[in-house]
């Protein structure tokens, strides 16, 4: 019986399973593709593949030819679904150009984008997996903004333990890895695995990271976020006795622990695309959800050039709404036009 958990072997698991690209996997976590996993076996299943055709024979060709690849049966017909793929959580889109077009649709964060490159003469030659978050990060226009924002509902005077421990899931995602390490897809900013043997429990976490009230941070001003946030990710890092302080922005802050941090001098926490009570599975780690990364919210005042912590909040996504109160921003539903770098498809 072939080994889930791996590309090949979730290939034949779903084979064997009988669900549809419409049945959706939570009952069984290791059918799903992580990103870079998903992008691996497209590119070798789908280089090649003919598409010269016209666009409605096309679309119907490539989708047939991806059941194939991953293990679902073909249907007769596919449904008019968002995404095209649900159980797997991506949408197809066809290249002849580096302009990304998309008509119409909402630009999920946590949805999978598989861009797919034909040359001249129609045949595949590049598959790219992306989120709808790497996504915006590319568009230049602008059109992709930050969607979610919160503030605590009342004013912080204390440090607070919101969330005093993790889902079990989390824990038996972590036991189930060889020596409890996980490799990275490839692509990332990041080293080529991270090292969960270093990984507290959430109370554990906030204990340590309490060693951090009191201390004060450079501060080169509100409108360097990113700097800041740098500062605060060597902190943390430090505090934590982990060697690692590079911070490659993505998410979340702190892989090893699982764990996004926030420096406020302000209200309003800027939350980035993705809300934190989102049950996705994470794009990296298939196993664990959005709603498990653990939030660390560290207030401060501004002293000088420096940023003094005052208080910490420590909330898993699960249950951050139910200290913080959400804003929505606006949903982005309209043509949009994202221009590919030029060694999108390596």
């Amino acid at each position: 019986m072939p080994d889930c958990s791996s590309v090949v072997g979730s290939s034949g698991c779903i084979a064997r399973s009988g669900k549809s690209i419409y049945d959706a996997l939570h009952d069984t976590p290791d059918f799903f593709l992580a990103g870079g996993d998903l992008e691996a076996v497209l590119r070798v299943g789908l280089a090649g593949l003919d598409l010269n055709y016209p666009l409605r024979t096309r679309s119907k060709v490539l989708k047939s030819r991806i059941c194939e690849i991953l293990g679902y049966p073909v249907p007769q017909s596919f449904r008019k679904s968002k995404p095209r793929f649900p159980g797997q959580d991506f949408d197809t889109y066809v290249q002849k150009s580096n302009n990304l077009q998309i008509w119409n649709e909402e630009v999920v964060p946590t949805r999978r984008y598989v861009i797919i490159r034909l040359d001249e003469v129609s045949k595949v030659v590049g598959v790219r997996v992306v989120t709808g978050e790497m996504l915006a990060k590319l568009d230049t226009t602008g059109t992709l903004t930050r969607k979610y924002q919160a503030k605590s509902r009342a004013p912080i005077t204390e440090s607070v333990l919101v969330s005093r421990s993790d889902a079990y899931s989390v824990q038996d995602a972590i036991a189930a890895l060889p020596n409890r390490k996980l490799k990275l897809p490839r692509r990332t900013n990041r080293h080529s695995e991270v090292d969960f043997n270093v990984f507290l429990p959430a109370e554990a976490l906030y204990r340590q990271l309490l060693r951090l009230v009191g201390t004060r941070l450079s501060d080169p001003g509100l409108d360097q976020e990113r700097n800041r946030g740098a500062a605060l990710h060597r902190a943390v890092c430090a505090t934590l006795g982990m060697a690692e302080s590079a911070d490659s922005g993505s998410f979340p802050d702190v892989l090893e622990q699982l764990t996004e941090v926030k420096l406020q001098t302000a209200t309003t926490i800027d939350l980035g695309l993705v809300s934190p009570d989102d049950a996705t599975p994470l794009e990296w780690f298939s196993r664990v959800r959005h709603c498990d990364i653990r939030y660390a919210v560290f207030y401060g005042r501004s002293v000088g050039d420096e940023v003094e912590i005052e208080h910490l909040v420590l909330a898993r996504g699960a249950d951050f709404f139910s200290f913080f109160q959400r804003f929505e921003g606006k949903v982005v539903n309209a043509k949009l036009q994202i221009p590919l770098p030029r060694d999108f498809f390596g």
